[in-house]
């Protein structure tokens, strides 16, 4: 052991055996954040139970953290501690608001955990649709169409949710009135792709399963970053890339500081608003993005169209558009139940190197000759 590594813990034995005086908790006052990337989640253990911070859960909040303890069944937790803001693990029963989240439980083998879901068309996992068709998933609604009654005949041990608004509140209030434990995910709202991907920690921690969890974040993490040095030594020309299709006569914008906008960027695109910068998508008339738009060599995640025509529909001036006369349109939807479950929702907030490989194939396929791509398709 280094000299040093040993006096430091020598002296932290004598200073932890100090205070004579002091009434002694039987509880360590902190240990090292598990979290490297997020932004939003903090996972602290302590002795005897975990702290779990989710910071600025939904969009538009400023400093709002939402606090859980997570503690073994049985064990001796602090007075001081909210017993409403405390969470048994493992959990063993729960229902989950977003497709994101069935990815996550689905890689630590805890599908069978899952006993509701929030429009069980979304999910895309085999085995939670299975599941479901026995009557072990059932679909527990949204909001204003929450069922309620349902939700106390399942009696999971949490519910996750995920929030979009300050309404979420309200929404967060509504289902604890049903005596039932709540924890807010905001994994949707990170910008780093690894970060995102990060937050299969919360469910490692959940599930008592934080090994796993820790693996597979580091597998993803070592995959994302070569992948990245290897585009980033390989590209010399940044292609142009536009996204999305406009809704009735808006248009709206991802900005450059977004999840996909770093994605592009890792793949060796050149995103055309990667200047800008919002926390949230930015609504534009369809004057100002056709302008840009004919910059364009690439257009990806056309929201659900399946075929050119469909782009035309919307508006027969997109055909103007060079990456539409030059057949470079790519959507995210290669991946897709008959129902409309997109697996680009799902696995892929967990995968964002197989994202970022499927992007930089599109752009470059000069550096991947004969990879198939994953998650995106070529619109014909």
């Amino acid at each position: 052991m280094n000299i040093l590594k040993y006096i430091s813990l020598c002296l932290l034995i004598v200073v932890s055996g100090c205070g004579k005086g002091k009434k002694d908790t039987g509880y360590l006052t902190e240990t090292r954040n598990k979290i490297s990337r997020a932004e939003r989640l903090s996972i602290v253990q302590k002795d005897g139970w975990t702290e779990v911070k989710i910071i600025d859960p939904w969009q538009g909040a400023n400093g709002v953290k939402q606090v859980y303890y997570l503690a073994k069944r049985g064990s001796r937790l602090p007075e001081w501690m909210d017993s409403s803001a405390v969470i048994f693990v493992p959990v063993q029963k729960m229902i989950c608001m977003s497709t994101t989240h069935v990815a996550m439980i689905t890689a630590l083998g805890e599908e069978n955990s899952l006993a509701g879901v929030s429009g069980i068309n979304f999910i895309y996992s085999p085995s939670v649709l299975r599941n479901a068709e026995k009557g072990l998933v059932a679909d527990v609604g949204y909001e204003a169409n929450l069922n309620k009654e349902l939700i106390i005949k399942i009696s999971p041990d949490l519910i996750m949710i995920y929030g979009i608004g300050s309404e979420s509140s309200g929404y967060l209030g509504k289902i604890r009135e049903l005596g039932i434990k709540v924890i807010i995910n905001a994994d949707y709202l990170e910008t780093d792709p690894l970060g995102r991907a990060e937050w299969i920690k919360l469910f490692g921690a959940l599930y008592s399963k934080d090994n796993l969890a820790d693996s597979l974040f580091n597998s993803e993490e070592d995959a994302y970053t070569r992948l990245k040095s290897l585009i980033i030594k390989s590209v010399t020309i940044r292609p142009k890339v536009m996204l999305g299709l406009p809704f009735k006569d808006t248009w709206f914008i991802s900005p450059g500081n977004s999840f996909i906008s770093n994605l592009i960027s890792d793949a060796g695109g050149d995103y055309l608003w990667k200047d800008t910068k919002s926390p949230v998508s930015m609504p534009y008339g369809i004057e100002n993005v056709y302008i840009r738009g004919l910059k364009a060599d690439y257009w990806l995640n056309i929201s659900s169209v399946k075929n050119r025509k469909e782009i035309t529909s919307v508006d027969p001036r997109l055909d103007d558009f060079p990456c539409f006369k030059n057949d470079n349109l790519f959507n995210n939807n290669k991946r897709i139940t008959e129902k409309g479950g997109n697996d680009f929702w799902e696995s892929g907030a967990l995968h964002p190197h197989l994202l970022l490989k499927d992007i930089a194939t599109i752009l470059h396929p000069e550096i991947f000759p004969g990879n198939e791509l994953m998650y995106y398709k070529k619109i014909d």
